[in-house]
């Protein structure tokens, strides 16, 4: 299997998206209306680095299962756009600190905000969209959706210094990799489809919805780690090798090691570290990731995930809404091919 996305597979994926951004239209134009709005500063670099990461062309991934989680269980309404904005701040907040933490240069295939202002321009700013999606969410009136996007929060940053002390870790269990994935990513796709369906007024839909969000980010980050070994910058939106130059033991690493000889041991041991690795090992760790089947491998894990978050739709009322996020579950996993 080759893991980059082709032409006809390219269409079927933006058929998704197109979709979904069309049904949610009006609804969009409100989120989008708000992130502008609540991004405005008397201090000009705060409009100016969030509004560049912020525009940089994201699929607005979070928002739209925000919103279509609602329209799902009973309709979006202007506390759902608030809270589709929060949860876009929260994730742009952690893209800031994570290119920071990563030292990333790219990001949605543009420079990183913290290479054209600085690491303590993005981590300061990030703070500031922190707080500002905090403001939207207080203002829903709504305490419950209030805890489950702050404990999200939470959960998030968590989830990021997890992934921090593993890095190098070679012996990490898969285990280990799930929670932290399930906390840095997973975490806000579940929450964001919670508080969907609660501000959509459906409390009986809402435990539905969150197991469906939560598989759904498991499955996205999963596909996300195989495409740093062979995917498209354009489809993860950094540079390839980008986990791989960091020191970061994904699933597909963790299974190709597993899988592979003794001598491939030597040399996973030192090309994750850093200090030891060499231009030419990513080369060498894409091409043990195909021989070892650790790539078919991953991307089965990611469509078992994505079959989870399928079967938690199906207590929903039948809609086009329901269909929609059946079809967003098989998108996530057709990024790999």
């Amino acid at each position: 299997m080759t893991i980059t996305a082709t032409a006809r597979n390219s269409g079927n994926i933006k058929s998704v998206i197109d979709r979904l951004q069309s049904l949610l239209e009006s609804d969009l134009e409100g989120v989008e209306t708000l992130l502008r709005q609540r991004a405005k500063s008397p201090v000009d670099i705060i409009p100016d680095l969030s509004g560049y990461i912020v525009s940089a062309g994201g699929k607005r991934l979070r928002p739209m299962l925000t919103l279509a989680a609602a329209q799902a269980v009973g309709g979006a309404n202007p506390s759902t756009h608030a809270l589709a904005a929060a949860v876009e701040f929260i994730h742009t907040a952690t893209l800031l600190h994570d290119d920071v933490v990563d030292e990333s240069d790219l990001r949605r295939g543009k420079p990183a905000a913290k290479s054209v202002w600085g690491n303590s321009a993005s981590i300061l700013v990030g703070d500031f969209l922190f707080a500002r999606a905090f403001t939207l969410m207080v203002e829903t009136g709504s305490l419950e959706i209030l805890d489950i996007l702050s404990n999200a929060s939470s959960v998030i940053a968590e989830g990021e210094v997890r992934q921090l002390a593993a890095q190098g870790k070679l012996d990490l269990p898969t285990e280990d990799y799930l929670a932290i994935i399930e906390a840095k990513t997973a975490a806000l796709f579940e929450a964001a489809a919670r508080a969907g369906a609660l501000s959509g007024g459906s409390e009986d839909h809402a435990p539905a919805l969150a197991t469906y969000g939560k598989n759904l980010g498991l499955a996205f980050q999963i596909v996300d780690d195989v495409l740093d070994y062979g995917g498209a910058t354009s489809i993860i939106g950094k540079a390839v090798g980008d986990d791989f130059r960091e020191g970061k033991v994904t699933l597909p690493v963790i299974i190709a090691r597993r899988r592979g000889q003794t001598e491939d041991h030597a040399f996973w041991e030192r090309a994750l570290n850093v200090e030891t690795q060499t231009d030419n090992d990513l080369a060498r760790a894409i091409h043990l990731i195909r021989t070892t089947g650790a790539a078919e491998a991953t991307i089965a894990e990611a469509e078992a995930y994505a079959g989870l978050a399928k079967s938690a739709l199906k207590t929903l009322p039948e809609s086009q809404w329901r269909d929609v996020l059946s079809d967003l579950a098989d998108f996530c996993v057709k990024r790999a091919y």
